[in-house]
């Protein structure tokens, strides 16, 4: 009897170890919460000129100074796109969380839902690279492939 009482509380004790957020997720999330504004959207890596449809929903033009907002104690948020001759405007609903990648930047990951907090994407998602985050500015980064060629796409943010 003391054994399965030992066994089940060392089991216990794996869990919640395990599912522990460092502190540097905790802090990144922290200041992650808020309403951020997307100022620019560039390209490196490569040469020319791009355009692209980001998040599979919208041409990289009509996420400029989209509205970012990001709710940390249930890990929700949305943005909101601009509506505009091009771009179908309107707010986006997302699941978001922190991955905490040893030795490598953290990322941002998120998906679609609805708004009533139901997965509408199949479980796919997307993951930036959190280069940079302070309470007043964050620049995220991902990495794509045109015609076989390595592209990162630069994400510059201000919060509101």
């Amino acid at each position: 009897m003391n054994k399965k009482l030992i066994l089940m509380l060392a089991v216990a004790a794996l869990i919640m170890t395990s599912c522990s957020v460092t502190k540097e997720v905790r802090s990144q999330r922290n200041m992650l919460s808020g309403t951020w504004s997307l100022n620019n959207i560039s390209y490196e890596n490569n040469t020319g000129t791009f355009s692209s449809l980001l998040f599979n929903d919208a041409k990289d033009i009509c996420f400029k100074n989209s509205e970012w907002f990001f709710r940390d104690n249930n890990s929700t948020g949305r943005y909101t796109i601009p509506s505009g001759s091009l771009c179908s405007g309107g707010d986006r609903y997302i699941k978001w969380s922190v991955v905490n990648r040893e030795g490598l930047p953290n990322q941002l990951q998120f998906k679609s839902i609805n708004a009533k907090n139901k997965d509408v994407s199949g479980g796919f998602g997307y993951r930036l690279d959190i280069v940079s985050l302070t309470p007043q500015a964050m620049t995220l980064k991902s990495d794509v492939s045109v015609n076989g060629s390595p592209v990162t796409v630069v994400y510059n943010y201000t919060k509101k």
